[in-house]
């Protein structure tokens, strides 16, 4: 009966990965509940001696009876068995449950519909890994359904999954592992009995699965302890990942890696909450709203839009003084400059990057944040924006018309071009009709604005999903409905193919002006794309409908707005429109020379740049800290000595401290010896000097005073007497012995192993636990049962080993 047990719990362990989907707790008991059910059922099968498969077909009643007692009781026969009306209710809960999951990001509120799903979905999870494990006898394969299960919150979660919850599913696994692995052992027959245990006579009728099992709960747990700390350590998976400091796009939130899977996806399901909360606010010197960018996503595979990785060095703290200058950006442009003050939400979800506006060049914040000079974003591994105030200062570029008619689109890299291949012929067909007559780049990305905006005919609507190379088709060239997901990535992607740099950003709109600050909300998230142009730099367009029929507080640039090129220099604010600050005299200046430039003002002559700690200092701080690691039980020995050692424990420690001294020199006392033979058999074996004979002869006889004579003796062992025994017996053995008693005490070592094996042996004892007391009557005849002989030699191991030389102390 233990293997269908050890299924159920094996699920139930996983299911704990679940909790970064959900709000509550409930949709925990619901699935404790459906595991529950599924594992009466398949117990009732076994103890039953069913055949294997009438156990999932008993199941999937069960699992519906408990369904609706416990979502449509009250449209069910005596409130349990399913009725016709009960089951139209849970395909309502369900139908509920699936639009929800579509409406929300996690966590999701567990109402009834979700907790439904989720309760459904655990029990057909244990009811497959019950299928694989106790009927097919295939535990391993049952790691599949609950590899499916872990991968759930794997997929949708940005942060990543704690590793204690990871621990405890693995160790379900684990033990469903052991479990099967024991009860296969128990087939084999009787087991051949090699020695009687002094209290028992009866032949063992069962192996011994005792040791063997231990093997394998070692095995497992240093398995999984492998996998959460090597991860940590392999600089491999993420840049300095442990002793430095790098982003990964990968998952993260720990040891310096941080990481967005899928911002777009997390952009949807902000929008389609339907709570609008407070995310920011800020103030403007111009008073003037903007956008406030977090993301830039400059990597799309065909499915998703994802950013390279980031590099934030030393030197590009914020607080070592102005960001690194705008990409692309030239000192011909006039900058208009503006201030920004933001204040961050306390109750803002982990996020590791500052929302900004771009470009910023200087920025004042509190804690470790750095900018990546390809994409000036800021970002940290050690903090967050939840709660943060800070100051930017932005520096926007006012290009006139004629200077973007005449900025060619030369990409910084060739990774703002790249397309997948597997891109619809028609889009691109699409673009090039779309774009025909205009006289530039920039025209041409103006006039795919404006068909985006008004001459395409699109429809802004948060029931479209995808970004992908299918979505991309269906929204251009059927549908035309979407939000500013698919609007971003559509023109981005369209773009690139007319051979624009490009890029998506994701961050928030400008907000709404409340009373003196701007207020951004949850439904202020945004997406838009920014297009490259040589002098300029990136320049943020709008394809996303604005308005009340689309995204509220969107907003057009005024650069972007159609205006008729002219043959000579522009004039007036329509030759020099603002992206959000005002075209004045005292902004349309040169850029003033940034310090971190001059490598390009001479000449692109090289830079040494110091890109932090080498490689050799974080691989010699990995090596200290392991050979630290690797010398506590060094440490632990002589914290032991030293405490031993003092004169008012000298006396009762004596003879601990002696055996601990012999088992670490290679020659442990035998269990059957008393203090008087080992005495007699180190005098004999040893030539001790007569001073260490007559502290041996202290140390034994202090020892048989204490067990046996009414009163210890008046003249015990003193610290000398220790010291002058480990000096004498430390000269009778090797070199290599000492310096392996120093460094390794082999008496710490086993108290070690003693201390994992019966931490080990809990899972031991829960599988101990019988639910009918007749079972152990019939595998123990004679009342106690019989040993094998494994179980024989430790039980007489144990009774011989009364004085425990190993464990130190006093019995």
């Amino acid at each position: 009966m233990k293997l269908p047990v050890a299924a159920a719990l094996a699920t139930a362990a996983v299911t704990i990965t679940l909790y970064p989907l959900f709000e509550g707790g409930g949709w925990f008991w619901a699935s404790m509940g459906a595991v529950l059910t599924t594992a009466l059922a398949g117990v009732a099968a076994s103890r039953l001696g069913a055949r294997p498969w009438v156990a999932p077909v008993a199941m999937l009643p069960a699992l519906l009876v408990y369904l609706t007692a416990a979502f449509t009781s009250h449209e069910a026969w005596l409130r349990v068995i399913p009725t016709k009306g009960s089951l139209a209710r849970l395909a309502e809960l369900t139908a509920s449950g699936f639009d929800d999951i579509q409406r929300y990001a996690a966590p999701v509120p567990a109402n009834s519909g979700i907790t439904l799903l989720t309760a459904a979905g655990v029990g057909l999870i244990a009811l497959l890994v019950d299928v694989f494990a106790v009927r097919l006898r295939r535990a391993a394969l049952a790691g599949l359904p609950l590899l499916a299960l872990f991968t759930v919150p794997a997929a949708v979660m940005t942060d990543p999954i704690g590793w204690p919850a990871f621990m405890i599913g693995a160790l379900g696994y684990v033990g469903l592992l052991v479990a099967d692995g024991r009860e296969r052992l128990t087939r084999w027959g009787k087991a051949v009995v090699v020695r009687r245990s002094r209290s028992t006579t009866s032949a063992a009728t069962t192996p011994d699965t005792e040791r063997l099992a231990l093997s394998g709960k070692r095995i497992g747990v240093m398995a999984i302890v492998l996998a959460v700390v090597v991860p940590a350590l392999l600089p491999a998976l993420a840049p300095d990942p442990v002793f430095g400091f790098g982003v990964g796009n990968g998952l993260g939130g720990g040891g310096g890696n941080i990481g967005v899977p899928d911002a777009i996806a997390k952009l949807g399901g902000q929008l389609r909450q339907q709570a609008n909360s407070t995310v920011l606010t800020y103030t403007t010197s111009d008073d003037k709203p903007r956008y406030l960018r977090i993301y830039s996503l400059d990597v799309f595979d065909g499915q998703k839009w994802t950013f390279s990785s980031l590099r934030g060095r030393p030197e590009d703290r914020v607080s070592e003084g102005p960001l690194p200058p705008a990409p692309g950006l030239g000192p011909g442009i006039a900058v208009g400059r503006a201030e920004a003050r933001i204040s961050v939400s306390e109750d803002l979800d982990q996020l590791r990057f500052l929302p900004l506006p771009y470009p910023a060049t200087q920025v004042e914040a509190d804690g470790d944040w750095r900018a990546d000079r390809a994409s000036l974003m800021v970002f940290s591994t050690k903090d967050e924006a939840s709660g943060l105030d800070y100051r930017a200062v932005v520096g926007e570029p006012q290009p006139s018309i004629d200077q973007l008619n005449l900025a060619a689109p030369s990409p910084p890299d060739g990774r703002y071009l790249a397309l997948p291949q597997e891109l619809d012929p028609e889009v691109a067909a699409l673009a090039a009709r779309v774009t025909a007559g205009a006289a530039s780049p920039y025209q041409q990305a103006v006039k795919l604005q404006e068909w985006f905006t008004k001459s395409g005919k699109f429809t802004y609507t948060l029931r479209a999903a995808g970004s992908g190379a299918d979505a991309l088709s269906r929204f251009v060239l059927r549908d035309r409905k979407g939000y500013c997901e698919q609007f971003a990535s559509a023109m981005a992607v369209m773009a690139r193919m007319l051979g624009i740099p490009a890029r998506v950003a994701v961050g928030y709109t400008g907000g709404t002006k409340i009373g003196d600050v701007w207020t951004v909300r949850t439904h202020d998230t945004h997406s838009w794309p920014e297009l490259y142009f040589e002098g300029v730099g990136w320049l943020r367009f709008e394809p996303t409908p604005a308005g009340a029929a689309g995204q509220g507080t969107a907003e057009v640039p005024r650069y972007t707005i159609p205006v008729a090129p002219t043959t000579g220099p522009s004039a007036g604010p329509s030759a020099n429109p603002s992206g959000g600050a005002d075209d004045t005299s005292s902004n349309a200046r040169p850029v003033r020379p940034n310090p971190r430039q001059l490598d390009r003002d001479l000449g692109a002559a090289p830079v040494v740049v110091d890109p932090g700690l080498p490689v050799t200092a974080k691989v010699g701080i990995g090596l200290a800290a392991a050979l630290l690691l690797a010398l506590l039980p060094a440490v632990a020995r002589l914290l032991v000595r030293l405490r031993r050692h003092r004169p008012a424990r000298v006396r009762n420690a004596a003879w601990a401290e002696l055996c601990d001294t012999l088992t670490d020199f290679g020659m442990p006392r035998r269990p059957d010896e008393s203090p008087r033979a080992l005495g007699l058999r180190l005098r004999e074996r040893h030539e001790l000097d007569p001073e260490t004979a007559a502290s041996l002869a202290r140390v034994v006889t202090a020892e048989e005073r204490l067990r046996y004579a009414p009163s210890p003796a008046a003249d015990g062992p003193r610290p000398a007497d220790l010291r002058r025994l480990r000096r004498g017996l430390g000269a009778t053995v090797s070199r290599w012995r000492r310096f392996g008693a120093l460094v390794a005490p082999m008496s710490t070592l086993l108290r070690l192993r003693a201390a994992g094996a019966g931490a080990l042996d809990v899972m031991d004892r829960l599988e101990g636990l019988r639910l009918w007391p007749g079972r152990a009557r019939d595998a123990a005849p004679g009342g106690t049962g019989a040993r094998t002989a494994g179980q024989d030699g430790f039980a007489n191991d144990t009774a011989a080993r009364e004085d425990r030389p190993l464990v130190g102390g006093r019995r």
